[in-house]
């Protein structure tokens, strides 16, 4: 059995979707299954030169020979759904949780005309927020209520722990960061749920006694899209000069840059159950480390970053990325067949 759990240490934006993505072809899962909010969050894969946004498929859909399922505790968009169906082609292997909250317009509507959740939280405007809201008060709509999603329709949480039974790997992805956490993070600059490995995996009905793993992604300088505290930041003239400018894959705001922030590393590890760590953005500590695959080929400026981020996690480093594309990694992990 062998069950791993990839969630963002940081504020998001961590780079978890090339992460997802790279595991997936190396430990070759037969499900890969998100949990999280919904669509308010964007992941970005590259393959060669095609860059992919996803919001509802799971990041690991590069894989093929795996199942993509939406966990019972995520929101479904009907309409951002079916047209990731059909631009990345997975129809047949995606599948729904006939438990998981639909957003309407309306929620679409109500949280785009709030002003505190749109001008002071920095909302996406995705309808996340009220659709929660609406299901913490059992108003919400299910996906087994929509005839449009019944092809989709499939008891996830029996799905993966049949698997697990049998033997077989699956990975959960989460999404966010545990910054925007709805308990741990930067209230009340969050998001509208827990963000934790603990929430993944409830939210795809798997019990904590079968998680095997808790890899947590950290970006070696942290990002943050939106409003709210944000203690490494710096200023924007400072991260442009560095060449650091990178945009929300949702909203397409200019995301915010900060420094290494070891005290919520490790905060974040210790919630989170980390068992191993990935670091994303290397190749911006030191600019010839990029592309690199071999960890002797790094520059002792980013071996001894490492070092420093590996102590406040306290937790190993196994996965390095050095690149926005899914080959430039270092995989330092023992993975057994």
């Amino acid at each position: 059995m062998s069950c791993t759990i990839i969630v963002g240490g940081f504020f998001g934006d961590e780079g978890k979707g090339k992460v997802v993505a790279h595991i997936a072809y190396q430990d070759k899962p037969v499900i890969i299954s998100r949990g999280g909010v919904g669509p308010n969050a964007g992941h970005t894969v590259q393959v060669g030169t095609r860059e992919y946004g996803v919001r509802m498929v799971p990041s690991g859909f590069v894989y093929e020979d795996a199942k993509l399922c939406i966990g019972s505790g995520v929101l479904v968009d009907p309409r951002i759904l079916k047209q990731e169906v059909e631009m990345l082609g997975v129809k047949g292997r995606i599948f729904v949780d006939k438990r998981c909250g639909i957003i309407t317009q309306e929620h679409i509507d109500r949280d785009k005309g709030d002003e505190h959740l749109s001008k002071t939280i920095g909302s996406t405007g995705s309808g996340c927020g009220p659709a929660n809201s609406d299901r913490v008060m059992r108003l919400s709509p299910q996906a087994k209520d929509v005839p449009e999603l019944a092809e989709y329709m499939l008891d996830v949480p029996k799905a993966i722990n049949d698997e697990l039974k049998q033997g077989n790997r699956v990975l959960l992805e989460g999404t966010q960061g545990f910054g925007i956490s709805l308990y741990y993070g930067t209230y009340p600059f969050v998001t509208s749920k827990d963000t934790s490995a603990s929430q993944i995996a409830a939210d795809n009905g798997v019990g904590p006694t079968n998680i095997d793993d808790v890899i947590v992604v950290f970006k070696a300088y942290p990002t943050r899209v939106g409003e709210g505290p944000f203690s490494t930041e710096m200023a924007t003239e400072k991260s442009d000069s560095m060449g650091i400018q990178e945009f929300g894959t949702v909203t397409h705001r200019k995301r915010r840059v900060g420094g290494w922030d070891g005290e919520m590393a490790q905060y974040s590890a210790m919630i989170n159950g980390c068992t191993q760590a990935a670091i994303t953005g290397i190749d911006r500590i030191d600019k010839s480390c990029f592309g690199v695959t071999e960890y002797g080929k790094l520059t002792k400026k980013a071996k001894d970053f490492l070092k420093i981020a590996e102590d406040d996690i306290g937790s190993p480093i196994t996965l390095i990325s050095t690149g926005p594309e899914i080959t430039q990694i270092i995989d330092l992990r023992d993975v057994k067949e």
